[in-house]
């Protein structure tokens, strides 16, 4: 359809059939590595023959438990350099995360003075004073003479409109 977004009881379908996929697999891993367990055991540790006397016993379990130990080393050793190289991967992803650096968020806009504005660039050390007002009130206008008469004096039109607008809201 042309609405692509799912409806939440499908994707809840959705999830719990995977899940269900997933822990099938799982679930057939490990039959396989038991079978591949055993053929490895059967190939490579045959079972010791036992038809001998006492001393021939002794001398197979002598050899058993040498094999024993040497596997322990081999099973630390291994364990020892999995551990090393999981330190060296969780300081990776960290420094990953180093290098990715803190994101920025989004900027918005904010209505902010000339005067703010600058005391966050310059710091709150520098003060500059940007009252444009005052600024403008220092400017000396020039005179011009001109015949207001022709045109009318505006602020006396204002006021005399006030006056009239005053007779009539006190009628």
């Amino acid at each position: 359809g042309s609405d692509r977004k799912m409806t939440s009881s499908r994707r809840h379908h959705l999830k719990s059939l995977m899940l269900q996929i997933a822990a099938g697999w799982l679930e057939q891993e490990k039959k396989d590595a038991i079978v591949a367990k055993e053929a490895y055991i059967a190939e490579n540790c045959p079972a010791p023959d036992l038809s001998g006397d006492s001393a021939a016993l002794m001398e197979i379990c002598k050899k058993l438990h040498h094999a024993i130990d040497k596997i322990d080393e081999e099973r630390y050793d291994t364990a020892a350099k999995v551990e090393k190289v999981d330190k060296e991967i969780q300081d990776l992803k960290l420094k990953v995360i180093e290098l990715a650096g803190v994101k920025k968020p989004a900027l918005k806009k904010v209505r902010m003075s000339a005067d703010a504005m600058l005391k966050a660039l310059l710091g709150s050390k520098h003060t500059v004073n940007m009252d444009l007002r005052a600024n403008l009130k220092q400017v000396k206008k020039e005179t011009k003479e001109e015949s207001t008469e022709a045109v009318g004096d505006w602020r006396k039109n204002i006021e005399d409109k006030a006056d009239r607008k005053k007779m009539f809201e006190s009628s």
